[in-house]
């Protein structure tokens, strides 16, 4: 597999060439659906947005409402093509889609479960939601099967629970997606809506914010406005001069109003987005774009990234003007504990003690200690049956 820089530089010589970069969607749930809304806005006669899945008549309904709703506002001016004959349960069909399409991003917005919130089952009774990864790396693996098999050069971006599913993929020694969306980027606009209102800033896009925390954080910090006791490693910027400004006050005023339903789903949607656009603007305008990621290049939990277009070859890297690197690695461990994560290593998911117990006493089920790679399926059927469907 091809390692993230060399996938941006064989993007670059593609777009230096022929201009067109070809995106495919994966999955046209809420966040594939929103997703596609927000790339037909950039009007772009240079991308082709490829929209793949298994329910072709459903794809072509949700495309067309996008293209038309795209046409009324004057905007659609991208190529949309739609392939029916992606399962996401059968490999070979996956491996077919991405080798006929040739797509140089692939996103991944698939669930085993469409429509159902899994921490809508888990937060309130488990304060935790890193019991669901089983269920959240089945697709992610066999999307990553599919595009070993077709020989993609691909970038890979994924929707769900990257904090943890792409580590455990590069553990096992599997293709594992560049890219996790959602998160902590979801923190980042709810930070610079209260810096602005503090320091009458009008333009949020001058406010830097530089953040290294995984789900748990994103989850405790947007609903309850605290840090669960943990100092997170955040900083903030504005037009370049740092801003004192108290942590606790700060994540206090992060819990603000919002919908449960899947209008949630903008965010993630925008995050792929947000990724998407840093990779095509910086190769074309040569800028250089900062992102955060969850699970990017395998790490556990989420970090700042650099999309790195300046100099004459495209690069890519953590961001440490900051923190270093172990820094962010030692402040995530310690967050995806409290999701009930102890550990990925060596294609094996270790749950915390913790997790066991609460999943024994709230479900009355119990999990094992380590799920090896091989018992993803088993374990994830397990989950269903025990807890989702007991409990939806």
């Amino acid at each position: 597999m091809m390692n993230t820089v060399d996938k941006l530089r064989f993007l670059q010589q593609k777009l230096d060439h022929d201009g067109v970069v070809k995106i495919m969607i994966v999955g046209l749930g809420s966040v594939g659906g929103y997703l596609l809304d927000y790339l037909v806005n950039l009007q772009d006669p240079k991308m082709e947005i490829i929209v793949a899945g298994r329910d072709a008549s459903k794809l072509v309904q949700d495309v067309n409402i996008v293209k038309t709703a795209a046409v009324i506002r004057g905007v659609l001016r991208s190529k949309i093509t739609v392939d029916g004959k992606c399962d996401l349960d059968h490999i070979d069909l996956i491996a077919e889609t991405i080798k006929h399409h040739q797509p140089d991003i692939i996103v991944n917005s698939s669930r085993v479960f469409a429509g159902l919130k899994y921490g809508s089952i888990s937060w309130h009774a488990l304060r935790a939601y890193g019991i669901w990864t089983p269920l959240s790396v089945r697709y992610t693996r066999n999307v990553m099967e599919g595009f070993h098999l077709a020989g993609s050069k691909a970038i890979v971006i994924n929707t769900s629970y990257s904090d943890a599913v792409i580590p455990w993929l590069k553990s096992a020694g599997k293709a594992y997606p560049d890219f996790g969306s959602g998160n902590l980027n979801h923190l980042i606009p709810r930070i610079k809506f209260y810096v602005a209102g503090q320091y009458q800033i009008d333009n949020l896009n001058e406010i830097d914010v530089t953040l290294a925390v995984s789900h748990f954080h994103d989850v405790v910090i947007s609903k309850e406005g605290h840090a669960e006791g943990q100092d997170i490693l955040l900083d903030i910027k504005y037009q370049g001069r740092e801003l004192d400004m108290g942590q606790a006050e700060i994540l206090k005023h992060c819990a603000i109003a919002m919908p449960v339903d899947q209008k949630r789903n903008m965010m993630n949607a925008s995050s792929n987005f947000d990724i998407i656009h840093a990779i095509i603007e910086a190769i074309r305008l040569k800028k250089r774009n900062k992102i955060h990621s969850p699970g990017v290049q395998g790490e556990i939990g989420g970090y700042p990234y650099i999309i790195d277009g300046e100099g004459m070859c495209i690069d890519a890297y953590f961001d440490e003007s900051v923190f270093s690197l172990s820094q962010m690695r030692a402040a995530n461990k310690a967050s995806i504990a409290l999701d009930g994560i102890e550990d990925v290593r060596e294609g094996n998911l270790v749950y915390t003690d913790v997790l066991i117990e609460k999943v024994n006493e709230v479900f009355g089920v119990g999990l094992p200690k380590v799920v090896h790679f091989d018992e993803i399926d088993d374990v994830g059927q397990f989950i269903i049956a025990q807890i989702i469907e007991k409990n939806r």
